[in-house]
């Protein structure tokens, strides 16, 4: 027997979260849009049951807030994205020489391989899973769940402005480059030139990533999305 949430199967109710989660990381719904469970059960032929819940389990995750009876997008906040570069700046480079000191050659063979596998494309899709998943392995080599889950929440923050940050195939290339070299120097056993890697390649992309979106700031407001924080120069 089919397990159900308020009578909707749990199926549905997962499908709709991953529909509409994805519509808001792709920014096909924009930061600062409003929306409402009736155009939610329209726009993805659901019943409110399973718009509720996806709701709140988007709204834990930081990506909506609730006003009253209405939901908007969570605006691009350049102080948050500034913020979460100085966290991943200091828990990266720290998983890194967990991992130099604690990673077996199997352990390490399947990273490069996975890496190697998410080799750029012309798919900026791929670019974004790429970056995360590279990160999100090489935290996992550290042994500490701890960092991991910290990192990991850091990384879905961003997960949003990664569409920007992998706009360009040269970006893409560049990102899987720096990772190549920073994987070449953990397997190398060198934690200190690991973790200086990881630092730069996290402040680097920071850094691009908020230069694009000032000089672009009023072309990407003009194009619906919210942009707070961090004020034009």
């Amino acid at each position: 027997m089919t397990e159900t949430t308020d009578a909707v199967p749990v199926s549905q109710t997962a499908q709709l979260y991953d529909n509409l989660r994805a519509a808001i990381l792709t920014l096909d719904i924009a930061p600062g849009e409003r929306i409402s469970e009736r155009g939610l059960e329209a726009r993805f032929h659901a019943s409110r049951t399973p718009v509720r819940a996806a709701l709140s389990r988007l709204e834990r995750e930081g990506l909506i807030l609730h006003e009253g009876r209405s939901w908007t997008v969570t605006p691009i906040d350049l102080d948050e994205i500034a913020a979460l570069a100085e966290l991943r700046g200091v828990l990266e480079p720290a998983a890194t020489r967990l991992a130099v000191e604690r990673a077996s050659e199997e352990q390490l063979a399947a990273v490069r391989a996975h890496l190697d596998a998410l080799q750029p494309t012309p798919d900026q899709q791929a670019g974004i899973l790429m970056g995360s998943t590279f990160h999100l392995d090489l935290a996992a080599l550290g042994g500490n769940r701890f960092i991991t889950d910290a990192i990991t929440d850091a990384l879905l923050r961003l997960e949003r402005t990664r569409w920007i940050e992998v706009r360009t195939p040269e970006a893409r290339d560049a990102a899987w480059a720096e990772h190549s070299a920073i994987l070449d120097a953990v397997r190398s056993g060198d934690g200190d030139r690991a973790a200086d890697l990881v630092a730069a390649h996290v402040a680097g992309t920071n850094d691009r990533l908020l230069a694009f979106i000032a000089q672009e700031r009023r072309r990407l407001r003009g194009a619906g999305m919210a942009i707070v924080g961090a004020p034009e120069h």
